[in-house]
This record gives structure tokens, C-alpha cells and sequence, in this order.
């Protein structure tokens, strides 16, 4: 998978606004990370962008889940607090682009 460029400080604030108001999309219970829950977030991140992943069970463990999760889907973690994570990656495909960095 290819990763995007680096955001810089202003395109983080920007995305963390934009953030602000969204429901959680997925959400991580008793199951952890299974291959149905990557393919729900990498179809929320198709979809959106921009989405909130919000952990159910597995709070001790949140922040490796969220590396894995990142690394797997190419996606950029922009916040973590507490149970709710902010995760972004831009759509590959320029016309579907619903956000501009």
C-alpha cells in the first residue's frame, strides 16, 4: 500500500476540525481486529476519508491496534482521545476526493 506525504501541522488542525462533529463509522469490540473489521474500515475510508474509529473492548491496546490498522490501510492516525481515534487517508482516485489538503 502505497502512504500518502507526511501532513504537516496545518493539515493535521484542519482534519481534526473537520473531524470534530463525525459519529463513529467503525467500531472495535470483543473481536479485536478481524479481517471483516479492516475491510469496514477500509471501505469507511473510501467512502469518507475522514472517519472515528471508537474501541469497545481492547482499551489497553488501542494504540498498537491503531498502528496495525494504519499500516494495513495506508491510513494517517490523526488523534487519539481517549476511546475515539481519528484516522484519515486521502482517496486514490481525484475525483472521489471529498477533501481538500
Amino acid at each position: 500500500m502505497k502512504q500518502m506525504a507526511e501532513l504537516n501541522g496545518k493539515q493535521r488542525r484542519k482534519l481534526k476540525s473537520l473531524a470534530h462533529h463525525l459519529k463513529p463509522v467503525v467500531y472495535i469490540g470483543k473481536n479485536g481486529i478481524t479481517d471483516g473489521l479492516m475491510a469496514a474500515v477500509e471501505q469507511a475510508l473510501d467512502d469518507h476519508e475522514l472517519i472515528k474509529i471508537k474501541f469497545i473492548d481492547f482499551k489497553d491496546a488501542k494504540r498498537a491496534f491503531l498502528e496495525k490498522i494504519a499500516a494495513e490501510t495506508g491510513g494517517e492516525i490523526l488523534n487519539l482521545i481517549g476511546n475515539i481515534a481519528i484516522v484519515f487517508r486521502q482517496s486514490r482516485d481525484e475525483a472521489k476526493r471529498k477533501i481538500e489538503l
